[in-house]
Parts: structure tokens; sequence; C-alpha cells
């Protein structure tokens, strides 16, 4: 089996762009009932992954920023607690599995270091409880 059997695409995956703004990510997290979002930059590569915690340590350690001027912090000025590892989508299925066992969602890079899409590890649990039962 193949990394990419477990891909969900870039284009179904709800990120943010190291520009966006702090307010930008809270408003995603919070519609899309996420804890954390994986990052991209403007060269479309993967740049890490920014949770709840991030953004609440920035509001809490920074003084002066509240709700209202949140869109004037940008995502890269968020110092990121949770470093989810990416992995190729030619890597071997045990080095996709390693990261999964620690991350709720492993991010996947071309040969290019290009973000592609993520792997849910819920998806792998309900692969694993299919096959395991059937």
């Amino acid at each position: 089996m193949r990394i990419a059997s477990f891909l969900l695409p870039k284009d179904e995956v709800t990120f943010i762009t190291s520009s966006a703004s702090m307010r930008e990510a809270l408003e995603h997290l919070e519609h899309h009932y996420y804890t954390a979002l994986p990052i991209v930059d403007s060269a479309g590569k993967y740049a890490g992954t920014l949770s709840e915690g991030d953004l609440l340590w920035k509001l809490k350690n920074t003084p002066g920023i509240d709700f209202d001027n949140m869109q004037q912090v940008p995502v890269s000025e968020i110092e990121k607690h949770i470093h989810n590892e990416s992995v190729s989508i030619n890597a071997h299925m045990e080095d996709m599995l390693a990261l999964a066992a620690d991350q709720n969602f492993v991010p996947v890079v071309d040969d290019e270091n290009l973000f592609i899409g993520i792997i849910r590890r819920k998806d792998i649990i309900e692969y694993y409880m299919r096959n395991i039962t059937d």
C-alpha cells in the first residue's frame, strides 16, 4: 500500500497561509471545529502547524492584543508549540505511520517539498478497523 491511498488532497484540506492573520486562523479553527491547521507559505511549501494553544499563548503573552485587533498579527509571528513533521508522498508507509502515532494529521509534500495534502490519523484507524474486522 502507498501513502497516496490515504491522502486527503490539498483542495479538500482547510489550511492557512503564513501571511494570514491571527483572526483568520481563529475563524478557520472555529468554523471547522479543528484544534490545529497546517500552514503553507507563499511558495506553497508546508511551513508548520498552528494550534488553538498557539493562539491562546500569543493572546495571553502579548500585551495589547485582544479579539478586536488580532487582524493585525500575522500567523508568521506566532510561536508554534506543535511540530507536525511532514512526510514525502514517496516515503515508506512505516515512516508515515510512525508520524501518525504522534500527530492527528500528517502533512504530505511532493518531491519539491510543496504541500499536497494531509493524512488524517482517523482515516488510518478506520482503514485498519475495516480490514481487521473483515
